[in-house]
């Protein structure tokens, strides 16, 4: 039995009852959530969850479905009480020192028990050692240095323990927001106001290479393997691992030059166009879309090694040859260069391989000077149209 696809049915059906609530799957729990009264004042409704601490199988399903309907009639007959749905507030904020390290190893299984083919398991591999490890890691040793402390504070901590506006700070929001949602534990309603990154908002503003210094940085490169990878990533805002995941047969001398990066890749198949076209030429490019065993030989084998392992090779050359940037220097570059050529912000973040809400957060300052300029320039256009008449 699919267990969402069920959940959704049964959902369905009481939303066509008028139901406003609804159940919902949180890790291997079920819960409701919908429109409730406040608990402070009962003539006040929102959005709120009541934790039912069944599983989510066949069986739990029945129950919760049973008890869905109590809560509707309670609430027709404005019967409902709080007190008969809160159960033992304090139940998941037991501290048990032996369960809480367990937990964390059950959801390392969880995690890489959805893979069901190699280049899942390896992308998994990678994810999980850059965005999760670290920061379980972090978590579990401050539940360790906090005795008799509640698990929800512990999760506070940990996030508080990185530095605000931190890209660190918002990675570690979002891995222990769905180890939260595993281990049915409720964060505090201002979560994720307090995780936000800086994406570039901050950082940001550091000084991206000119396209003058691109050209010139890759006119040093004495590899010319390497010059093709440092070709890629400046004309395509490519990710470090992405140069060898992408299929760039369209890059010969008659091709339309959109190369396609393969669903092997961390964020999945997706085209990228060229910003700026004639880099293609400048940097040689075809040559690749003839002969891609130009590019470095390198171990792409991803039950041997991982993308993350691949990326770092690329780091790993820009320090060697003293580029004096950074790989995603180039992949940023690029997206403020599509703002610039008014490329619209969700096909730039499609090419990109993310949100558009990411990419609106992360280059914010500059899709913001952007709109403001067109502005100012409708502006000034309608003060000469009025003055030439």
């Amino acid at each position: 039995m699919n267990v969402i696809q069920e959940i959704n049915n049964i959902n369905d059906k009481f939303a066509t009852k008028g139901s406003k609530l609804r159940i919902e799957k949180r890790g291997e729990k079920l819960n409701i959530r919908g429109s409730l009264p406040s608990k402070e004042d009962k003539n006040n409704f929102k959005i709120q969850r009541i934790s039912l601490g069944i599983k989510a199988d066949i069986y739990g399903l029945e129950e919760a479905k049973k008890k869905l309907q109590l809560i509707n009639l309670q609430l027709e007959l404005n019967q409902f009480d709080w007190i008969n749905w809160k159960g033992n507030p304090n139940k998941r904020r037991i501290r048990n020192d032996f369960e809480f390290p367990n937990k964390l190893n059950q959801f390392e299984e969880f995690f890489f028990k959805e893979s069901k083919s190699e280049y899942l398991t390896s992308t998994r591999k990678t994810t999980w050692k850059s965005s999760y490890k670290p920061y379980l890691k972090r978590i579990l040793d401050i539940y360790n240095c906090s005795k008799n402390e509640a698990l929800d504070k512990i999760f506070q901590k940990t996030l508080e323990s990185y530095k605000k506006g931190s890209r660190s700070r918002k990675q570690c929001a979002t891995s222990l927001n769905v180890l939260a949602k595993y281990l049915d534990i409720q964060l505090p309603e201002d979560w994720k106001l307090n995780s936000r990154g800086y994406g570039l908002n901050k950082a940001g503003f550091r000084d991206l290479p000119k396209d003058e210094l691109i050209v010139k940085l890759w006119e040093r490169i004495p590899n010319k393997s390497w010059k093709f990878v440092f070709g890629l990533m400046a004309t395509y805002g490519l990710r470090n691992h992405e140069v060898f995941f992408c299929d760039l047969s369209s890059l010969v001398n008659l091709g339309d030059k959109i190369i396609r990066v393969l669903p092997t890749t961390k964020t999945g198949e997706h085209q990228v166009w060229p910003f700026h076209p004639e880099w293609v030429e400048k940097f040689e490019l075809s040559k690749l879309g003839e002969n891609p065993e130009l590019l470095p030989n390198i171990n792409r084998d991803l039950k041997i090694t991982t993308l993350q392992n691949i990326g770092k090779k690329v780091t790993d050359q820009f320090k060697r040859y003293s580029l004096q940037i950074k790989p995603y220097d180039l992949r940023h570059a690029w997206a403020v260069r599509t703002i610039f050529y008014d490329l619209p912000d969700t096909v730039a973040a499609r090419m990109m391989g993310h949100s558009v809400s990411l990419h609106t957060e992360t280059y914010h300052h500059w899709i913001t000077k952007r709109d403001q300029q067109q502005a100012v320039n409708n502006a000034l256009l309608k003060v000469k149209r009025t003055k030439s008449i």
